[in-house]
């Protein structure tokens, strides 16, 4: 196995959250709103507000945090593709003004397939962007709709062609386990998918959050999960198709052609690297003289704006983890990829050898080199293993 390589304390990532959506998907519980388009009302004047507040709160941020090599820039949301891309290629200036950019700097922007945002991707391009996260997740027009899409199939395919050419790196994101989907429905989606060429794929089981849309319908009685043996298996079908064409798992529900295609960002996350968070609701993780803190910026735009305007930063709480809040974020981040995490690392945890020895004679562990790994079936129960070690670290 190949030792994994995580960013060092010197390197830092940034995540930039935009809020807007043009519509509110019914499994979403993130931090968003509604753009309704307006160009010429208070709402464009707040839009603008916003963008000049995130360059400021990046300042304030890394100024107090020091001069590091900028690792990765991810602009997330919401729907950040329908910020201006100036906007974008202003958080970028400020940026790189503030760190170091290391050579192979990855720069990702999330985007919906419609054709209008489709239509902005050379001008992304050009402010910086190098890598594009399309969120297609799904080829079926039925399914799009039950998943409240403002797309269709045929709009995803084109702005995945568009991607291709004007973007270095592609990933795609789509949803399974949806409510009469089949393995053979899933693979024939998988393999149409696979074909617009990307290099990354994020496929996700839906889940059903707590307050949304989508929850309450099935609280309800309007439509039902799949069972967990149907949802079982679509994920086996995801793991095979995909390993097929290339492009195995190097994390739950992450797949890449490669090391080189793997999400730089998203791996500053699960290996317990820095990076800052700026926009509404945004986390952070940031080490300072040793110490891990968590960061976090109000989630209500107007509540952001006010943070800066009166305290010059969008931080709204900045706390010390303890050693062993930190182990166990280690735990739950790590063993979601394919190299694990380091015993070292989980040491304030004191977690009992004895649930590590049943979770790997059960298969669903392997204990390698010094590190914890969880098997392709450990990874289908991985939340079982998590409360498991978790216990008994409580327990100890």
């Amino acid at each position: 196995m190949t030792e994994p390589r995580p960013e060092g304390p010197q390197d830092v990532g940034l995540y930039v959250h935009w809020p807007y959506c043009a519509r509110i998907c019914p499994y979403c519980d993130f931090n968003v709103v509604r753009d309704r388009g307006e160009r010429d009302a208070p709402a464009a004047q707040v839009r603008a507000s916003l963008a000049r507040a995130i360059v400021a709160d990046l300042e304030a941020q890394g100024a107090r945090l020091g001069r590091r090599r900028l690792a990765s820039v991810f602009f997330g949301g919401g729907t950040p593709s329908l910020m201006d891309p100036d906007w974008a290629g202003d958080v970028l200036a400020a940026a790189t003004r503030l760190f170091d950019p290391k050579p192979d700097l990855e720069v990702t922007l999330e985007a919906n397939p419609t054709d209008a945002e489709a239509d902005r991707f050379a001008a992304f391009a050009a402010a910086g962007v190098n890598r594009l996260s399309l969120g297609l997740q799904s080829l079926d027009d039925a399914a799009l709709t039950f998943l409240g899409r403002n797309h269709d199939a045929a709009e995803a395919r084109r702005a995945a062609e568009v991607a291709a050419v004007v973007f270095p790196r592609l990933s795609i994101d789509m949803i399974y386990a949806r409510p009469g989907q089949t393995p053979d429905a899933w693979r024939a989606e998988l393999r149409a998918a696979l074909a617009l060429g990307p290099e990354h794929v994020s496929p996700y089981q839906l889940t059903i959050e707590a307050g949304t849309a989508f929850d309450r319908a099935v609280q309800r009685g309007r439509w039902a999960p799949p069972e967990p043996d149907v949802a079982a298996a679509l994920y086996e079908t995801t793991g095979e198709v995909l390993e097929a064409a290339g492009l195995p798992a190097y994390e739950v529900s992450n797949h890449a052609r490669g090391p080189a295609a793997r999400s730089r960002h998203n791996l500053i996350y699960w290996r317990g690297g820095d990076y800052l968070g700026v926009g509404p609701g945004a986390h952070g993780r940031v080490t300072e003289a040793g110490a891990r803190w968590a960061t976090l910026t109000p989630a209500p735009i107007a509540g952001y704006l006010r943070k800066l305007e009166t305290a010059g930063c969008g931080l709204s709480e900045r706390t010390r983890l303890s050693p062993r809040e930190a182990a166990l974020e280690r735990l739950l981040m790590g063993l979601r990829t394919v190299e694990g995490v380091a015993l070292a690392e989980l040491a304030p945890l004191a977690i009992d050898p004895a649930a590590i020895e049943t979770l790997v004679s059960g298969g669903l562990l392997s204990h390698d080199r010094g590190r914890l790994i969880a098997t392709r079936s450990g990874r289908a129960v991985l939340d079982r293993i998590t409360l498991d070690l978790a216990a008994s670290a409580d327990a100890g």
